[in-house]
């Protein structure tokens, strides 16, 4: 069995990537226009929790007289750009060290920040290939199959060999399982409570990648 993983919200807990850039932000609003680091970083804090993600730079600066498109700009490219603080839970970095190998990485997002996020995490050994979707076009990102083909190719194996373990129902299972692929979804994150669309969820479900020992003999079983 092949097992290839996603990373944000399946890994780890991307609020600590999303939080390390805010602090990059507040540093920058602090270094650009005298703004008090602390209470910019908890700012935008209160803005992710009270209205999500949309625009958060831009209802930021509104607040503090700053806004412009330039603004906003170099808002996001601090983000992007900035080198996060992260840490790979010790208990899933385990889970990946004894699972059998080969394992795999595939993860959608700006090619930059993903890169940034893998590094960080320090879990590139880990994994015979991490393929970040945006480096072969947009529009091979999920639910696009094209990663897993590579795979798939790589492998030799069958659909019914590779098992796929992500947080996302909107994106992550629908088309894989057309395939025949086996599919986990890891109730965490932002997409935790979700309900997926009918096709859209995944064959086994799992509140912590933790349980995914539990499962491994019932996804086998599956081939």
């Amino acid at each position: 069995m092949i097992y290839i993983f996603d990373l944000d919200d399946t890994l780890y807990d991307e609020r600590h990537y999303v939080e390390s850039g805010f602090n990059a932000v507040a540093q920058y609003a602090h270094q650009q226009w005298k703004l008090p680091g602390e209470q910019s970083f908890q700012q935008l804090v209160q803005l992710l929790d009270t209205q999500g993600r949309g625009q958060i730079f831009n209802d930021f600066l509104a607040q503090h007289g700053l806004l412009s498109q330039a603004a906003v700009a170099a808002c996001v490219k601090v983000y992007r750009l900035h080198k996060p603080t992260l840490t790979l839970p010790e208990q899933h970095r385990q889970l990946l060290e004894r699972l059998p190998k080969p394992l795999y990485l595939v993860t959608d997002g700006h090619k930059i920040v993903q890169k940034n996020k893998v590094d960080a995490l320090g879990i590139t050994s880990l994994f015979k290939r991490v393929f970040i979707t945006h480096r072969f076009g947009i529009e091979h990102a999920k639910p696009s199959t094209y990663c897993f083909e590579l795979i798939k190719k790589a492998e030799g194996c069958d659909w019914k060999d590779m098992v796929y373990i992500g947080d996302n129902p909107a994106k992550d299972f629908v088309n894989l399982n057309k395939l025949g692929m086996r599919t986990v979804w890891v109730r965490t994150g932002v997409h935790r409570k979700t309900e997926a669309k009918p096709g859209y969820e995944a064959q086994t479900s799992i509140d912590s990648l933790l349980e995914l020992d539990d499962h491994l003999l019932e996804i086998q079983s599956m081939q």
